[in-house]
C-alpha cells in the first residue's frame, strides 16, 4: 500500500508529488500526457493582474512559498527552473500611465508596482509612453520541470505512464484500489481532463484555449518581459515566447491560423525589428468561471481529493495549494472557502 495515488503529471500533480516527497509520504503518479497545458505554458509568475490592476489572493505568501519550493527541486535534480525576470507593462497612451499611478496608491499593490516610469531604450521595442515595472516576477521553465521531474519519478519507480481508467477505481471506507495498487488516498490533478472524471465532472471547469509563438528576433534586445496585450518573454540567444490567446469555444490543443494571426498582429504593434516564427503551441488551460481554483475533498468519499483549476497561474498557485490540500487531508486543516470546490453544489 502507498499513501497516495496522484492522477495527473502536470504542474498540479508535480506540486502535490513534491509536497508528499518532502513529507516522506509514499505515492504513485499516473500521467499519460494527454493534457499538455503545463508543457506549453509560459510559466510566468506575477502577483498583479495588469489588465484590471488587481492583486491575486495571497500573492505575497504564494511568492514567498514558491521560491524555496522550486529551489529544492533545482538542487535535487541539478537543473535550473526558476528565472527571475522583471515584467514591464508597456504603456500605449497617457491614460494607461495614469491608471498605473492610481494603482500604486492602492496599499495592496504598492509593494509590487514601481512608482517610476521607465524610459530606457530597448533596441527593437517601441515604447512611446514608457514602461511600468512590476516587482517580484519571473518564470518557471514548465517544459523542463515536467521533463526532469518525470525522469526523477521514473528513477524512483513512482511514475506510471498510462491512461487512468476511472472504471477500475474501487473506493472503500479507508482505502482506494486500482488493479493491484492500493492507497490510503487518491488526488485528481488532471487539468482539463477533469471533464471525463465521474467524481468531479459536475464542476464548472470551462477550459480556455491558449496559443503561443516561439520566435527568433536577434535584433530585439530585451532582458525583461513585456506585457502589452500579449507578453514577450526572453529565453536567451535571441529567442522569445509570445502569447497568449484566449479562446473559450475551441477545446482542442491544436494550433490555429487565427490564433497565430492574432499573436502576430499584436506582436507587430510592439516590436520594430525583423523576427522569425520558429514554433507555434496550443493548450487548454484549466480555468473556472469565477477564476478561482478547485481544491478539496469529495462530499461522499473522504479519501478522494481534487487539485485543479489553476488557470493561467499554475506555477504560482500549484505549490502552496498542494500544501493546503495536504494539510487538509493529513492534519484536518480546512481548505479556504474561496478555493474549496464545495462552493459549487451538485
Amino acid at each position: 500500500m502507498v499513501d497516495f495515488i496522484i492522477v495527473g503529471g502536470g504542474i498540479a500533480g508535480i506540486s502535490f508529488a513534491e509536497t508528499l516527497f518532502k513529507e516522506g509520504k509514499s505515492f504513485i503518479v499516473f500521467s499519460d500526457k494527454s493534457q499538455n497545458s503545463s508543457l506549453v505554458a509560459a510559466g510566468i509568475y506575477n502577483p498583479v493582474i495588469l489588465k484590471r490592476f488587481s492583486i491575486t489572493q495571497d500573492a505575497k505568501e504564494h511568492l514567498e512559498y514558491i521560491r524555496p519550493f522550486y529551489k529544492a527541486i533545482e538542487d535535487r535534480l541539478s537543473v535550473t527552473l526558476d528565472f527571475p525576470v522583471p515584467i514591464h507593462r508597456r504603456f500605449t497612451n497617457i491614460e494607461e500611465q495614469n491608471s498605473w499611478f492610481e494603482a500604486i496608491d492602492k496599499p495592496r499593490l504598492e509593494p509590487f508596482l514601481s512608482p517610476d516610469i521607465v524610459h530606457a531604450h530597448y533596441e527593437g521595442l517601441s515604447t512611446p509612453f514608457g514602461l511600468g515595472r512590476v516587482r517580484h516576477t519571473g518564470y518557471v521553465d514548465t517544459q523542463a520541470l515536467v521533463q526532469h521531474y518525470h525522469a526523477f519519478l521514473t528513477s524512483k519507480k513512482k511514475l506510471l505512464t498510462e491512461t487512468f481508467d476511472y472504471d477500475k477505481l474501487l473506493i472503500e471506507e479507508n482505502s482506494v484500489s486500482y488493479d493491484n495498487l492500493t492507497a490510503k488516498h487518491i488526488v485528481f490533478a488532471e487539468g482539463f481532463g477533469l471533464k471525463a472524471n465521474p467524481y468531479f465532472n459536475y464542476l464548472p471547469l470551462d477550459g480556455t484555449k491558449g496559443e503561443l509563438l516561439l520566435i527568433k528576433a536577434p535584433d530585439l534586445k530585451l532582458d525583461i518581459a513585456i506585457n502589452s496585450g500579449v507578453f514577450i518573454l526572453p529565453l536567451g540567444n535571441g529567442f522569445f515566447k509570445v502569447g497568449a490567446t484566449y479562446e473559450w469555444d475551441d477545446k482542442t490543443a491544436i494550433p490555429t491560423a487565427a490564433g497565430k494571426a492574432e499573436l502576430i498582429e499584436k506582436l507587430e504593434a510592439i516590436i520594430v525589428c525583423k523576427y522569425e516564427v520558429v514554433d507555434h503551441f496550443a493548450g487548454v488551460r484549466p480555468t473556472v468561471k469565477d477564476r478561482k481554483p478547485l481544491v478539496g475533498t469529495h462530499h461522499i468519499h473522504k479519501n478522494v481529493h481534487l487539485l485543479n483549476g489553476l488557470g493561467t497561474r499554475g506555477v504560482m498557485l500549484g505549490p502552496p495549494l498542494a500544501a493546503e490540500l495536504y494539510q487538509s487531508i493529513v492534519e484536518g486543516v480546512p481548505v479556504k472557502k474561496e478555493i474549496n470546490f464545495n462552493r459549487f453544489k451538485i
